[in-house]
């Protein structure tokens, strides 16, 4: 049995509930040899963890007198049919215990960490969204996070920039992959950050690896001036969202524009473009929804997709997720890749997926 949770983007994931009580903290996946280590450890449980159960059929409530925010929460679970790994209503109901490690009110976020015996969740928003996972005994989480994991076969050398650090997800697939690289992480949030440190190893990402690579975290806005650095990022990765929604900026040409300006030549920036955008019209593209829903013009479903495309034209591909895991869309900058070679440059797990990017053409 499986429990789904909806993440920051409407991308599911997937959590399994056949797996025996956690009686201690198990170390994350997250192995990447570092020259300094922390004394203690970075995802260490509270010590009288909140426990959270929920069936398939029902609404996960927590009902608490926490200290961080003395409110209550509530993570709405919902029910859909086990076909591709999702949840029915007439299988059998399994309960899946979540421990909440934190949740806390800020400027900018509602903030709640849950901890299962298989995954760490950071929830964010009124929406309680997932914006970022850790699993406890893999590396990859077969969503959107790992396509954007793939950036770094295809673009020069130098540092990437990520736009929406969150909890680090990105960060951690990148530096267990190519452990040599420099990663600016940007994040608004302050006390996200912190948590970000204490219960998703972000800290240890800010210590050097054996191979010199390293993640600098940034607190401001992503989007302003002073993310800007002298020579231009190799690539940038922007996964940007509040409210469960694509920032509103990010669906004007002229965002794109100035973000292209901050990388160097032949640098490339990579897009979590979120959903469809419901119930717009797309003929000024030349087609309707209802025509684009299974051909190459589906991409102008997409409102970012579309701001994209007014930027870079045919400087532009993109890629949906399969079925079963979101209905993200994705984009790359830049002239498509050779995909024969972006597969054999990245991880297995990644090779078949790069094969499906495509370059958006608009179809009349």
């Amino acid at each position: 049995m499986m429990l789904l949770l909806s993440s920051n983007s409407t991308a599911p994931l997937y959590y399994s509930s056949e797996l025996p009580p956690q009686t201690s903290t198990p170390s994350l996946n997250w192995n990447v040899n570092r020259r300094r280590s922390r004394q203690h450890s970075s995802c260490r449980l509270s010590s009288r963890p909140e426990v959270i159960s929920a069936t398939p059929n029902e609404t996960l409530r927590s009902i608490t007198s926490n200290r961080d925010r003395g409110a209550t929460s509530a993570i709405n679970v919902p029910s859909f049919s086990l076909s591709s790994g999702f949840i029915g209503k007439d299988d059998q109901e399994t309960v899946q215990e979540f421990q909440m490690l934190s949740t806390i009110s800020t400027e900018y976020n509602n903030i709640t960490i849950l901890d299962s015996p298989r995954s760490r969740l950071l929830l964010l928003d009124d929406t309680q969204n997932i914006h970022s996972i850790l699993y406890k005994g893999q590396k990859w989480t077969d969503s959107y996070w790992d396509e954007l994991a793939s950036l770094p076969a295809i673009i020069p050398q130098g540092p990437i920039a990520i736009f929406g650090l969150g909890g680090g997800t990105v960060a951690h697939l990148i530096l267990n992959t190519w452990p040599s690289l420099q990663l600016e992480g940007w994040e608004l949030d302050e006390i996200l950050i912190d948590k970000a440190r204490e219960y998703f190893g972000v800290s240890d990402l800010e210590n050097y690896t054996d191979a010199g690579g390293v993640l600098r975290v940034h607190i401001g806005d992503a989007l302003s001036s002073s993310t800007k650095i002298p020579g231009g990022y190799a690539g940038i990765i922007v996964d940007l969202f509040s409210d469960g929604k694509v920032l509103p900026q990010l669906e004007e040409a002229e965002t794109w524009l100035q973000l292209s300006e901050k990388l160097m030549v032949s640098g490339r920036i990579m897009v979590n473009c979120g959903g469809s955008s419901k119930g717009e019209s797309d003929e000024v593209y030349g087609t309707s929804q209802s025509e684009t829903s299974s051909i190459d013009g589906s991409w102008a479903q997409n409102s970012t997709m579309k701001a994209l495309y007014d930027a870079f034209g045919g400087q532009l591909n993109w890629k949906k997720m399969p079925d079963g895991r979101g209905p993200n869309y994705l984009a790359v900058t830049g002239p498509l890749p050779d995909l024969t070679l972006w597969s054999v440059a990245v991880p297995s797990h990644l090779s078949s997926a790069v094969k499906l990017w495509r370059p958006c053409e608009i179809l009349l």
